[in-house]
């Protein structure tokens, strides 16, 4: 199979028919054999059922609908994993992505070798206060990572095969899978400007809180990229660099009431000395760092559960 178009989607029944009706006349003008995969995040309009009826004329459907709404980041893990397509194709629902774009995101990935193609919405649709927080990110997450996207944010991207079945989508994560795919190796990413179009139906499903989210998850993103696999070699460092400075704060108190009491000077009781607290609490901070460290090693080594979501309903 050349193409498996991954959407997930959130009470979006008004713009469904048009959508795949597009996506199936462009597979078609450029023969691809496609899928596409709707992931149903919880919708509480007639999404399901749009769906359900437009499967009986276009057999390339597939969908996956959840129980209740986690959130487009389990939605894209779950698509990734169904996804059987050469190339992989992420878009959102809602027709502010144009499926005109596909074939050139295909090309990019088959014959320039590229690992993740990067849509750029170089003209936006969007308010003020969306357009200026997303720059704001995109800005951290370059200087952060080196990847040099100008919209790390676009929700259509293409992926080669194997990129969506390494990388591992959570959270609120799905705004930096050139980064996830970047720490798992896939170097080769680039990047092409696609048509934003204004929304046609609905209103926008993200609010303030997303930013929040999405300046945590990046923070996520590089702790676990560096240290996911070694949690002990950072919060080990700052544990033993901690006790040790505790120590060494310990032994001058010590050693400078021993040399007072050597040439009888007068001296202060260690507990009366403020440096005498700072170095119990860097001990004490030291040695619980130390340990957290041993914790998260049992925690990333027994977390196989992280991402199971509960499915409703199935389309094959």
């Amino acid at each position: 199979m050349d193409i498996s178009i991954v959407v997930p989607l959130y009470n979006e029944a008004e713009s469904l028919p048009e959508l795949i009706t597009w996506i199936d006349s462009v597979m078609q003008n450029h023969q691809f054999s496609y899928e596409a995969i709707f992931i149903d995040d919880g919708s509480t309009d007639q999404s399901w059922k749009v769906i359900t009826s437009l499967k009986e004329q276009f057999p390339s459907i597939r969908a996956i609908k959840f129980r209740r709404n986690y959130g487009k980041s389990a939605a894209l893990n779950v698509g990734f994993a169904a996804a059987q397509g050469d190339v992989v194709i992420t878009m959102d629902a809602d027709l502010q992505d144009s499926p005109d774009e596909i074939p050139a995101l295909y090309r990019r990935i088959k014959e320039e070798g590229y690992d993740v193609i990067s849509g750029w919405k170089k003209k936006r649709y969007d308010p003020i206060t969306k357009t200026i927080p997303t720059k704001l990110f995109n800005a951290a997450t370059r200087k952060m990572s080196g990847i040099q996207l100008n919209d790390f944010n676009c929700g259509l991207k293409s992926y080669r095969h194997d990129v969506v079945k390494t990388i591992e989508v959570y959270g609120e994560m799905h705004r930096y899978i050139p980064v996830l795919a970047k720490w798992a190796g896939f170097t080769k990413i680039g990047e092409q400007v696609v048509e934003h179009r204004a929304r046609k139906y609905g209103v926008t499903k993200f609010g303030l809180s997303r930013f929040i989210n999405g300046f945590l998850d990046l923070m996520s993103i590089f702790f676990v990229g560096k240290f996911g696999k070694r949690p002990m070699h950072f919060f080990g460092s700052l544990g033993v660099l901690s006790f040790f400075l505790g120590i060494i704060m310990a032994i001058y108190i010590m050693v400078e009431k021993q040399i007072h009491i050597w040439n009888n000077l007068p001296y202060r009781n260690s507990t009366d000395q403020p440096l005498f607290y700072l170095a119990l609490v860097a001990i004490i901070v030291g040695s619980q760092m130390f340990l957290a460290g041993f914790v998260a090693e049992l925690v990333g080594r027994n977390a196989p559960e992280r991402n199971q979501y509960l499915i409703e309903k199935e389309i094959n």
